[in-house]
């Protein structure tokens, strides 16, 4: 009896060492299966919803089918987009006449799920969304608002949410107007939201300067939230891969993109090489290192070195950054799974409810949360990108 327990337990450790020397890729796509069984479930969902959340980390665990060529992660993201995507093409939950820049992102996993697949149904819905953009309200110069229920704001969350989608479909369905819609929405963001004292973005800006988080005068938000950087930033290089090398805005986004680079490197907190939620308000009380900004600026980092974009410097920097977040975020768990840790759960601005007024005090109170998918998703990409 007793060389059989014994055994068990060797076996049981055996299982656990082998869990603890696989890729972090492959162990964080693993444990968030575990922890969702059915995709719909990810971002803590009580029910299917078409959410610019199970769009980044799906289309993460779709880059782990690539990488490892295991057909459980491309079964897992399309087992959302077969329950999502009706037969005509129309998405569950989704309505293009609200407007919502959010819902544009979850099109990128179906650009994968289409080529594999097929199906038209798939390729009408990533049409769908692209005529959502066509009529998608906009400042006088052309940028789009975040929501039709935020009107005349540009938030830099946005720009993640439309470009790379905006600029894959451009470059899958030979539509070369969308790589200067994507240049365009970059640069204007620069031209209104650049705070050239620090190098650094801010939140938001009102064209309107009605909102009360607006200052009246030049219509921005009070704040760098560090995220919302981040989104930024991903933007740029995740856009890059599909605007042609051509494009005659190309090296204006590079330069654009290369000098917010070396800015957060200024903000970096010199114990743990982390970022702050608060992006330049390092000492100040209540600001917290946090997870999804410190995975953003890693991944273009990283991406940006790999691409030719930034120095190869950086992609040393990114290497040391990426051990550091393990070491600072990533908690192991006792069923052998793992978590990332201190992920701010939302923040934005306004809303009739709740007024979100951009103040300090707004950024460090939002709740913070284990297993966000806005670190999940971009920390699963960077650890591919490093085969980590």
């Amino acid at each position: 009896m007793k060389v059989k327990i014994l055994m068990v337990l060797l076996f049981l450790a055996s299982v656990v060492s082998a869990e603890a020397k696989a890729k972090y890729f492959i162990r964080m796509a693993d444990s968030e299966m575990k922890r969702n069984p059915e995709a719909w479930m990810l971002d803590f969902s009580p029910k299917p919803k078409w959410n610019y959340c199970h769009g980044l980390e799906l289309q993460a665990i779709l880059q782990v089918w690539e990488k490892t060529g295991d057909k459980k992660y491309y079964d897992y993201a399309y087992g959302f987009a077969d329950l999502m995507v009706e037969q005509d093409g129309q998405i569950k939950t989704y309505k293009p006449l609200e407007y919502n820049i959010d819902r544009i992102n979850s099109g990128k996993m179906l650009f994968p799920i289409y080529i594999q697949t097929k199906e038209k149904r798939f390729k009408d819905a990533l049409e769908l969304m692209r005529n959502q953009m066509k009529t998608h309200p906009r400042t006088k110069d052309g940028s789009f608002w975040h929501k039709k229920i935020y009107p005349h704001q540009v938030w830099l969350d946005g720009l993640y949410m439309a470009c790379p989608f905006l600029a894959e479909y451009g470059k899958a369905f030979n539509e070369a107007a969308l790589f200067d819609e994507a240049a365009l929405q970059i640069i204007d963001t620069h031209k209104y939201l650049y705070d050239s004292k620090t190098g650094l973005y801010y939140h938001g800006w009102d064209e309107s300067r009605r909102q009360r988080w607006a200052d009246p005068v030049t219509g921005l938000s009070s704040n760098f939230w560090s995220r919302s950087i981040g989104w930024y930033m991903m933007a740029m290089v995740d856009a890059l891969d599909f605007i042609p090398d051509n494009h005659p805005k190309r090296d204006e986004i590079v330069s654009i993109f290369r000098e917010l680079c070396s800015s957060v490197e200024k903000y970096k907190d010199p114990k743990t090489g982390m970022w702050y939620q608060v992006t330049d308000q390092m000492n100040r009380e209540g600001n917290y290192i946090e997870s999804s900004a410190s995975a953003m600026f890693i991944y273009s980092w990283v991406k940006g070195a790999q691409k030719g974009y930034l120095s190869k410097d950086y992609l040393d920097k990114g290497e040391k950054a990426y051990d550091q977040f393990v070491n600072r975020f990533i908690k192991e768990n006792e069923d052998g799974a793992i978590s990332l840790t201190d992920g701010c759960a939302v923040a934005g601005l306004g809303g009739e409810k709740n007024y979100r007024d951009g103040s300090y005090e707004y950024y460090i109170n939002e709740p913070v949360r284990d297993n966000d998918p806005k670190v999940v998703g971009p920390f699963i990409m960077l650890s591919i990108m490093l085969d980590k």
